[in-house]
């Protein structure tokens, strides 16, 4: 676990260490981006069959680990052949190719997406939208490697994979822990374990060439304890859960499984989290831990992990492990897409504190009169700021329970509710014209650049949802509640 230095020298002496090597980290990741910019792309053709009509789009992995489009063709007939320009900055990757198909002239476009991988390789493809899963009615040329070699693993490793759960749930469930029987059970289990774990590193070195092979380490078995109670397996698990993965390999940031597999291991510590207090002394050990495991491997895996815990962080507002990610803003080593975002996020919570006076808020409400925070008048004891988006599921969640607490009549003599929307597109402030008629007696407000806005980058909001208690009168800033229950405390 990192120490920090609180000595005054300590602290030179990593600031000069920093400055140092500062210019050779700026250079890398130049070489980097360079490299990524000339890397050659690669064409795909696709010969479209057994539907009337179809759109085409080809998504791959962003930033924010969800596939965005990156080309799309529409009206591709039957019959017809497609031809797609993959840019060589997306090379190797992982991708969905999306179909809104129309089986008749007359039909409504259905989807349905396939997933594969691209590499060093021109690729050529027959598919059929409605089967595009089916190795009868979809596939590619004969050479193609990357993902006629995904296909072979994952049969053989569910196969293998199979056989090892029978043991796994055998251990899991027997209810005599001290037969012979169940001791026996432990040791087969253990050699069938390692075996596996051998082959997985056989099939990766034997793919090495390929991209996919960056899929398979995410398969490694972890050693499991089975003596001791719950807690100890899950703490074992913890302890020997990145034994199988190399973080000096940074093909690894672009699986969207690096993804799913950080949140398997978060959910570890979600295990342990019995209480609130749990969940926020928990969490931010699970990002120290992680982030430290990947700082001695490459620094776009450090830099991915410490985005991975800011973006969990953030979403959920647990600010004890937004305090952890500050001292990595400091090392250069830390190749981080997101430092303005944690910088600004640090320094908000330094600034919106309970005893500071609210910043000003001037925006034209929904019937277009100029709505100013400083000289809005209520009744109540209490303003809540609310920071929301109609197209966020977490803001979802939380109106879900806030609104009708609210509106109950003792509660509403006590808090009035100003909320501020962050929608930009037009499907979301669609969606947002329709829900604020849901949430009458609101204060609503729309602020039309979302996070780049002036009122969002005064409250140093990122995400949403984002609530602020204020006082009616003085508007000081009472609490920064995350949930619903750290609200209801603030106004006791």
């Amino acid at each position: 676990m990192m120490k920090l230095k609180n000595d005054k020298s300590g602290r030179i002496g990593q600031y000069t260490c920093a400055l140092r090597f500062l210019p050779v980290m700026i250079l890398s990741l130049i070489m980097v981006v360079d490299a990524d910019a000339q890397k050659p792309g690669r064409t795909m053709i696709i010969h479209l069959r057994g539907v009337y009509e179809s759109k085409i789009t080809l998504l791959t992995l962003s930033d924010s680990r969800t596939f965005k489009p990156i080309i799309e063709l529409a009206g591709v007939k039957k019959g017809e052949t497609a031809s797609l320009n993959i840019p060589g900055e997306k090379l190797p990757g992982e991708f969905v190719l999306r179909f809104d198909y129309r089986e008749k002239e007359t039909s409504t476009p259905y989807p349905s997406e396939k997933y594969l991988f691209i590499n060093d390789q021109d690729m050529e493809l027959w598919v059929s939208p409605v089967y595009c899963n089916n190795p009868d009615s979809t596939w590619f040329q004969r050479d193609e490697r990357e993902n006629a070699a995904f296909v072979r693993f994952s049969k053989e490793n569910n196969r293998k994979k199979e056989k090892l759960g029978v043991l796994q749930t055998f251990l899991m469930n027997y209810d005599d822990t001290g037969s012979a029987l169940y001791q026996q059970g432990i040791q087969e289990y253990e050699l069938r374990r390692q075996a596996y774990n051998q082959w997985l590193s056989a099939r990766s070195n034997q793919d090495k060439a390929l991209f996919v092979s960056n899929l398979y380490p995410f398969q490694y078995v972890p050693q499991i304890v089975w003596k001791g109670s719950e807690i100890d397996r899950v703490n074992n698990l913890i302890s020997h859960y990145f034994d199988g993965m190399d973080f000096k390999n940074p093909l690894i940031i672009k699986t969207s499984d690096l993804n799913k597999w950080m949140d398997s291991y978060v959910n570890l510590y979600g295990q342990l989290s019995t209480t609130p207090a749990l969940r926020d002394s928990m969490f931010p050990l699970a990002g120290r831990n992680a982030i430290e495991k990947a700082r001695q491997g490459n620094p776009l895996v450090y830099g991915w992990m410490v985005d991975y815990f800011y973006r969990g962080y953030e979403t959920n507002g647990i600010t004890a492990g937004m305090k952890i990610l500050e001292p990595y803003m400091n090392d250069p080593d830390c190749l981080t897409s997101k430092r303005q975002e944690i910088a600004r996020r640090l320094k908000g919570m330094k600034t919106l504190i309970a005893g500071s006076i609210a910043p000003d808020i001037a925006l034209k409400d929904v019937e277009g009169n100029l709505f100013e925070l400083s000289a809005f008048k209520t009744p109540c004891k209490y303003v809540l700021v609310l920071f929301w988006s109609a197209g966020c599921s977490h803001c979802e969640e939380l109106v879900k329970t806030l609104y009708p607490w609210q509106q109950q009549p003792e509660i509403k003599r006590e808090i009035a509710v100003i909320a501020v929307s962050l929608d930009e597109t037009e499907t979301e402030i669609n969606a947002y014209k329709e829900k604020i008629k849901e949430l009458r007696d609101w204060k609503h407000l729309h602020a039309g650049e979302g996070v780049r806005s002036k009122v969002a980058g005064d409250y140093f909001v990122l995400a949403t949802p984002v609530m602020i208690l204020l006082d009616s009168q003085t508007k000081e800033i009472m609490a920064v509640p995350n949930t619903m229950p750290e609200l209801k405390r603030a106004m006791k």
